[in-house]
C-alpha cells in the first residue's frame, strides 16, 4: 500500500517475518538449467535509500522514470561502490562475533539502508513462451522483494544461498522489467554473523531461464564406487522423463532411477576422474560431468574409496579486495591453482556456500569439499545464548529452508564429501531437525557440525583451535566424558577433525609441525582446515596516493573487529604469504628423511591413493651454498601410505668428502614428472636437507634444521672464536683518527663509552642490544593473555642502559653494561667485547654475553643487536637459512643455501605492519650500500638477521604499511634467538620448546670490510 506517495511499514513486514521468502520455486541442482539462459549482469540502474522511510514508491512500475537513479554494477555490494575511493553508498562494516545492531530478534533498526535496482531486458526471438520462465538470483545480501513488469513476485532471505521464482505469466515479447528491493538488514541477518564484512545487494549473477514443456527440472547424480570390487554405480533421478548417457562408459540412453554397474575409474583429490553425461528429454538435453567416489565413517575413520583421507585443508571465504564478495571465474579458478600448488587438498566453504563455479573446479582439479550451510548465530554467545534461534521452532522453515537449498544446489558434486550444517550457532532442536532432513535426502554424504560438543547428531567429531595435549588425548579417545553417556559413547566412536586451527593472523601461523605430528601420530585425527585462506583487506588510497588494505574500523565503524579480518594465508592481492609457504612444506604428501650417518634416503609416501610415479626426485650437493655436484636420484614407486629406504647411489656417495673450510650440505627434492592442470612440470612438491659435513673448527657451527633456534645457551663458536683472539700477542686495540676514539679493526668505537661509530666506511648512528620487536597479531591478541601485553608491563619497550665498566687491554676493549625497565629491580647484564682478528687484518670480533639479572616476569621478543646505520642498505646477500621469512616455529619452509634479495624484498608487507622479515641461521651475511659501502658480518655459530628501512618503534606503531617512512637510515639486526610465533590470536599459546626464557646467551661477529679486486 502506498499513502501519501509513501510505502506503509505494513507493506514491508517481510523484513522482520522469520519466514524465509514467499512466491519462490523450490531448491534444485545448480546444473538443472533450461536451454536458454539469459544473463543480467551488467549495468543496472540503482538508488539508495537510507532506511524504510527512504524508499520510492512505484519504483517497480514499467514506465518508471528512473533517470535520477544511478548506474550500479550487478554482481557487486553496493558498500564497495567507489572503491579504492570513498564508498559511495554507506560504509563497510566488520565485526567477528558482535551483531552491529542491538541483539533484538527479529527486529532491525529503521535506519536500514536498502538498494531498490531496476534492469530492462528483452528476451531472444527463440524464446519459448509455451514453457516456464524462471528468474534465478545467486546471492542477494541479506532480504530481498522482486518485481516483474510492475508486478509483485515474492521476496526471499538467505543471502548465499540460490533463490529462484516463476516468473512464467508475467514475460512478454520486447520489454521487460525486473525490478528489486533489497535490505540491507533483515531477520535473516541474525543468522548470517559469519566474522566477515557486512556487505549488501545482488553480489551474484541474475539469470533468466527458458524452459521448454516436458524438460528436467531438476536430477540427483548418486555415483558410488566400491573399491572391494572396483566397479561404480551410476543413477541419475529427475524430475521429468529423461535418459542418461555416458559415452565414454558405455551408457547410451539408459533409463534413470536405475543403477547402472561400470568399469569406472573413482574420482578422488589425487585423480579427479570425471566422465562427461548428458540427459536427455523432449525439451532438449542437459550436459553434466560424473565422479564416482565413496566417503565413509568405516572402523572409527574417514574413507575415501576405502582408504583412510587426511585433511590437509584450507578455510575459504570469497574475497577479492575491490569487489568483495563478488568474484569472476578467473579469481576462482587462480585460488584453486595456488590451493593446489601448495599441497592442500581440501576446503571447508566458510560459513556458507560458495558461487557454484567454485565447485565445479574443485570437482575439475581435485579439493575435497565441505559445503558449509549459511548460517551463523555467533553474536547471542555475548547474551549467553538468551534467545538463540538454533533452539526456537518459530525459526525452524528458515533453517531447513537454508540446509535444502545448500544440498540441492550442490548434490552433484563429487567434490563435495561432508555437509556442513553451519557455523558458531550454538546448540538446539533447529539443528537437529537439518541433520535429520540431510540425512534422509542424501545419506552418501557424512554431516559435519562443530557447535554441538557431543557431536550426536553428526559423522565426524569436529573441534576447533584445540590446544597440543587435548588434541593428543583426543586421538587416544581420552577427551573429557559427556553428560550423556549415549552421546559420550558416540561421540568415541567418531574420527575428529580439526575444522578450524593454525589462524593464519599476520606473522604466522607457527607451530603447524607439532599439529602435523599429532595428526601423523593418530588414525583418529584426520587432519584439519587451516583458518583461513585470504586476507579480507579493501583497497583504500591515502591523501598521497599510496595505497592500502583497510579493515575493521577504517570506515568509522562504532561497532568493530579491527584486523581480525585480516587472517588468511594470502594477502588480499593474493599474494602468498610466508605462512602459505610454511604449509606447503608441513603439508607436503611426501616426506624425504636424509640419514648421512647410515647413507640411506626414506620416502614416505603420505597419499592416501596415488602412487609416487608422478614425481621425480633430484639430489643436489653444496658447499657453503655452491653447487658442488646433482643429478636424478632413480628411486622405486612408492605406493600410497607406503614407506621406502634406500641407500645413497654412488655418484652422491662420491661428493661426500667436502671443502674443509665450508659446510657441505645435501638437499634432495621430488617434483613434478610431467605437466598437470595446476602446475608444470618441475613444480617441487617437497623437500629435505642433511648436513654431510662439519665445517672447520673456527667457522660457524652445525645447523639444526628442526631444533629450536641456537643461543638457548652460551653457543660453542662464540668460545672458539674467543679462544682464537686470546692467542693474539700484538696489540691490537689502537688509537683513531680523533684522540677521543679507538680503532679495533675495522671498528671505530668511543673511546670513553665504547660506543660504535662506523664500521669501516659505513657510519654507525647507534649500536645496541635489543630486546624488542613489534608485536605480531599472535603477540598482541594471544588467549590467556596478551604476551605483548606483558612485555610491556614489564617494560620491554622502554628499556634503559647504564654502563657499568669500560675496560681497555693491549687485545681488546670491553663494555659492561646494565639494562632494565624503570620502575623494576629485574634486568639485563652484559658485556660487549671488541677485539681485532690477529689472522685477518681490518677484521674485528664483537662477543656479546648477555645474562638476566633478576626475574623476568615474561618470556622475551627477542635477545640480539640492532645496528643504525647512516647509510641505504640496497642489497643483502648471505649463507643461511632462505630464501624466505622464518621463525624457530616457522622454517619448515626454508633451507640452508646460499641467497641474495634487495633490502625492500626482505619485509614481508603484513596489512597491519608487524614484526616480519627475519632469516635464520646465517653464518655470513654480506650488505652493500647505495654509496658502495660493503660489510659481511660472520656469525659464530649463526644468527638471525632482519634489515629494514625503518625502525622496530616505528614498526610497532605503524597501522598500515603506507605508514612505514623510510627515514634514511638501515637498521640492521643481528640476533642470537627470537620468541617463536605460534597462533595464540586464536589458538595455543607459543609452545614451551619454542619460548624464549630469559636465559644467559653469548655469540660472536666478525666484521669485515670486503677488499675491492684490484685492477
Amino acid at each position: 500500500m502506498i499513502t501519501n506517495g509513501k510505502i506503509q511499514k505494513s507493506e514491508l513486514r517481510y523484513v522482520e517475518s522469520l519466514s524465509p521468502g514467499q512466491g519462490y520455486a523450490p531448491a534444485r541442482a545448480s546444473g538443472a538449467s533450461g536451454s536458454i539462459q539469459l544473463s543480467l549482469d551488467g549495468i543496472w540502474r540503482f538508488r539508495y535509500g537510507q532506511g524504510l522511510g527512504d524508499l520510492t514508491a512505484g519504483f517497480e512500475a514499467t514506465d518508471f522514470d528512473d533517470s535520477h537513479f544511478d548506474d550500479i554494477t550487478v554482481p557487486s555490494s553496493w558498500q564497495l561502490a567507489g572503491v579504492p575511493g570513498p564508498p559511495r553508498y554507506g560504509s563497510p562494516a566488520y565485526t567477528n562475533v558482535a551483531y552491529p545492531f542491538p541483539v533484538d530478534p527479529p527486529h532491525v533498526p529503521d535506519l536500514n539502508p536498502a538498494g531498490e535496482y531496476r534492469r530492462h531486458f528483452t528476451l531472444p526471438p527463440e524464446w519459448d513462451f509455451s514453457g516456464s520462465s524462471i528468474v534465478r538470483f545467486d546471492g542477494v545480501d541479506s532480504c530481498f522483494a522482486v518485481f516483474v513488469n510492475g508486478a509483485a513476485v515474492g521476496h526471499s532471505k538467505g543471502s548465499r544461498l540460490v533463490r529462484e521464482f516463476d516468473i512464467t505469466p508475467l514475460m512478454r515479447a520486447g520489454d521487460n522489467v525486473l525490478a528489486v528491493r533489497v535490505h540491507q538488514w533483515s531477520a535473516g541477518s541474525y543468522l548470517e554473523d559469519q566474522d566477515m564484512w557486512w556487505l549488501s545487494g545482488i553480489f551474484r549473477s541474475v539469470t533468466v531461464i527458458n524452459e521448454p514443456p516436458g524438460g528436467v527440472r531438476d536430477f540427483f547424480v548418486r555415483a558410488d564406487y566400491d573399491a572391494g570390487r572396483q566397479a561404480g554405480f551410476l543413477r541419475v533421478d529427475t524430475e521429468g522423463t529423461a535418459v542418461v548417457s555416458v559415452p565414454e562408459l558405455g551408457i547410451a540412453a539408459a533409463e534413470t532411477g536405475t543403477a547402472h554397474r561400470v568399469d569406472a575409474e573413482p574420482w578422488s583429490d589425487e585423480h579427479p576422474r570425471l566422465y562427461a553425461a548428458v540427459l536427455s528429454s523432449p525439451a532438449g538435453e542437459i550436459s553434466f560431468r560424473v565422479g564416482f567416489r565413496r566417503i565413509e565413517v568405516r572402523d572409527g575413520q574417514i574413507r575415501l574409496n576405502g582408504r583412510s583421507v587426511q585433511f590437509r585443508g584450507v578455510n575459504r571465504h570469497e574475497w577479492h579486495p575491490e569487489t568483495g564478495r563478488s568474484l569472476d571465474e578467473a579469481t576462482m579458478r587462480a585460488d584453486v591453482v595456488l590451493m593446489k600448488q601448495h599441497n592442500i587438498n581440501a576446503v571447508r566453504t566458510s560459513h556458507y556456500p560458495p558461487d557454484p563455479r567454485f565447485l565445479d573446479l574443485c570437482d575439475e582439479f581435485g579439493l575435497l569439499v565441505i559445503d558449509e550451510c549459511d548460517l551463523e548465530t555467533h553474536g547471542f554467545a555475548l547474551v549467553n545464548w538468551r534467545d538463540n534461534p538454533s533452539d526456537d521452532p518459530r525459526w525452524r522453515p528458515a533453517y531447513l529452508d537454508r540446509i535444502q537449498r545448500t544440498v540441492e544446489r550442490d548434490k552433484n558434486h563429487p567434490s563435495v564429501i561432508m555437509w556442513s550444517l553451519g557455523n558458531e550457532s550454538g546448540t538446539g532442536r533447529n539443528l537437529v531437525k537439518m541433520a535429520e532432513w540431510v540425512r534422509g535426502r542424501d545419506p552418501s554424504r557424512l554431516i559435519h557440525y562443530e557447535g554441538e560438543p557431543d557431536a550426536f547428531y553428526a559423522d565426524v567429531y569436529s573441534r576447533m583451535y584445540t590446544g597440543y595435549e587435548e588434541l593428543d588425548a583426543i586421538g587416544r579417545h581420552q577427551e573429557a566424558i559427556a553428560a550423556d553417556s549415549e552421546h559420550d559413547e558416540h561421540r568415541r566412536r567418531l574420527p575428529m577433525i580439526l575444522c578450524e586451527y593454525g589462524h593464519a593472523m599476520g606473522n604466522g601461523p607457527g607451530g603447524l609441525s607439532e599439529y602435523e605430528a599429532l595428526f601423523d601420530r593418530h588414525p583418529r585425527l584426520h587432519g584439519g582446515f587451516i583458518w583461513e585462506w585470504i586476507d579480507h583487506g579493501i583497497i583504500q588510497t591515502n591523501p598521497a596516493g599510496m595505497r592500502y588494505f583497510a579493515y575493521g574500523g577504517d570506515f568509522g565503524e562504532p561497532v568493530h573487529d579491527g584486523n581480525f579480518v585480516i587472517d588468511g594465508l594470502v594477502f588480499p592481492d593474493r599474494a602468498p604469504s610466508p605462512g602459505l609457504l610454511e604449509v606447503k612444506a608441513v603439508f607436503a604428501p611426501v616426506r624425504i628423511v636424509i640419514d648421512p650417518v647410515a647413507r640411506t634416503i626414506s620416502v614416505q609416501n603420505r597419499h592416501h591413493t596415488a602412487g609416487t610415479e608422478a614425481y621425480r626426485f633430484g639430489w643436489r650437493v653444496e658447499d657453503g651454498g655452491v653447487l658442488v655436484a646433482e643429478a636424478a636420484l632413480n628411486l622405486p614407486a612408492v605406493p600410497a601410505a607406503g614407506l621406502s629406504r634406500v641407500r645413497f647411489p654412488p655418484e652422491l656417495i662420491d661428493h661426500m668428502t667436502p671443502d674443509p673450510g665450508n659446510e657441505r650440505w645435501l638437499t634432495l627434492t621430488a617434483s613434478l614428472a610431467a605437466d598437470t592442470s595446476w602446475a608444470a612440470a618441475g613444480h617441487e612438491i617437497a623437500f629435505a636437507q642433511a648436513q654431510l659435513a662439519q665445517p672447520a673448527a673456527d667457522q660457524p657451527a652445525a645447523d639444526q634444521p628442526d631444533g629450536p633456534t641456537a643461543g638457548a645457551t652460551v653457543a660453542a663458536g662464540a668460545t672458539a672464536a674467543a679462544s682464537a683472539t686470546a692467542a693474539a700477542s700484538a696489540t691490537m686495540v689502537l688509537a683513531g683518527e680523533r684522540p677521543d676514539e679507538l680503532a679495533v679493526g675495522c671498528a671505530v668505537l668511543a673511546a670513553e663509552t665504547g660506543e660504535l661509530r662506523r664500521l669501516g666506511r659505513l657510519a654507525v648512528h647507534s649500536a645496541s642490544l635489543d630486546f624488542w620487536r613489534a608485536p605480531t597479531d599472535n603477540d598482541v591478541l594471544t588467549r590467556g593473555g596478551p604476551v605483548a601485553g606483558a612485555w610491556r608491563q614489564a617494560g620491554l619497550d622502554r628499556l634503559q642502559q647504564r654502563i657499568i665498566a669500560v675496560q681497555r687491554t693491549a687485545d681488546e676493549l670491553r663494555v659492561r653494561l646494565r639494562i632494565a625497565p624503570a620502575a623494576a629491580d629485574f634486568g639485563f647484564l652484559a658485556a660487549l667485547t671488541w677485539t681485532a682478528d690477529p689472522r685477518q687484518a681490518g677484521d674485528c670480533l664483537l662477543s656479546i654475553h648477555v645474562a638476566p639479572d633478576g626475574t623476568w616476569p615474561c618470556p622475551l621478543p627477542k635477545i640480539g643487536l640492532r645496528l643504525v646505520l647512516d647509510a641505504s642498505i640496497e642489497e643483502v646477500s648471505w649463507f643461511g637459512r632462505g630464501p624466505g621469512e622464518a621463525y624457530r616455529d616457522t622454517h619448515r619452509a626454508t633451507r640452508v643455501g646460499r641467497f641474495s634479495a634487495p633490502v625492500d624484498l626482505l619485509a614481508t608487507p603484513y596489512v597491519r605492519p608487524q614484526e616480519n622479515g627475519n632469516r635464520m641461521h646465517a653464518r655470513r651475511l654480506s650488505l652493500s650500500g647505495s654509496a658502495g659501502q660493503r660489510l659481511e658480518v660472520t656469525g659464530y655459530p649463526h644468527f638471525d638477521f632482519a634489515v629494514r628501512r625503518w625502525s622496530p618503534e616505528l614498526l610497532t606503531a605503524a597501522r598500515h604499511t603506507p605508514d612505514l617512512v623510510p627515514d634514511g637510515r638501515s637498521y640492521v639486526h643481528l640476533d642470537v634467538a627470537h620468541q617463536g610465533i605460534g597462533s595464540g590470536s586464536c589458538g595455543p599459546r607459543v609452545l614451551p620448546g619454542h619460548t624464549l626464557a630469559a636465559h644467559a646467551v653469548a655469540y660472536t661477529l666478525r666484521f669485515s670490510i670486503p677488499r675491492r679486486p684490484s685492477g
